[in-house]
């Protein structure tokens, strides 16, 4: 929790999601982050700056270029005990694993029984200014404006 006697502090967008996931991995030993290019180089946008660092190898888990093996390893994880922080790179990737946002992980409960839950994050970002034929539209297809 914040500390609210503290003064206010202005940061960017950014640092607060790297803050808010930084937070969340000293709470939560469960907690995993996972996704393209996380770990040292920090991802794309810098939203998972340091937490390498500061967590290893064994909590943020760079994964190969596959939107489906970063969700269906999530999905796996979560089933374990785990909470995983799945970043997909951008959103226009979704639609390449949507199977398992809309199909597998949210139907896991009732797939088994009542006996494997887990929770998951799936952050992705969307626009932001991005420069290319599938980095910036996000799920509409719309260009931003």
């Amino acid at each position: 929790m914040a500390d609210m006697s503290a003064p206010a502090q202005t940061i960017t967008y950014r640092e607060a999601v790297a803050e808010g996931s930084a937070r969340e991995l000293r709470r939560d030993p469960a907690v995993v982050c996972l996704g393209e290019d996380i770990g040292k180089a920090g991802g794309v946008f810098k939203t998972t700056q340091g937490l390498f660092e500061e967590f290893g190898p064994e909590r943020v888990w760079d994964t190969p270029i596959s939107e489906q093996a970063i969700l269906g390893l999530a999905m796996g994880a979560a089933m374990t005990g785990m909470r995983p922080v799945a970043e997909i790179m951008f959103s226009d990737f979704f639609a390449v694993c949507w199977d398992y946002l809309a199909n597998e992980m949210p139907k896991m409960r009732y797939m088994t029984g009542g006996e494997g839950t887990g929770p998951a994050g799936v952050p992705s970002p969307a626009g932001g200014g991005a420069k290319g034929l599938y980095f910036r539209r996000g799920l509409t297809g719309v260009e931003p404006t």
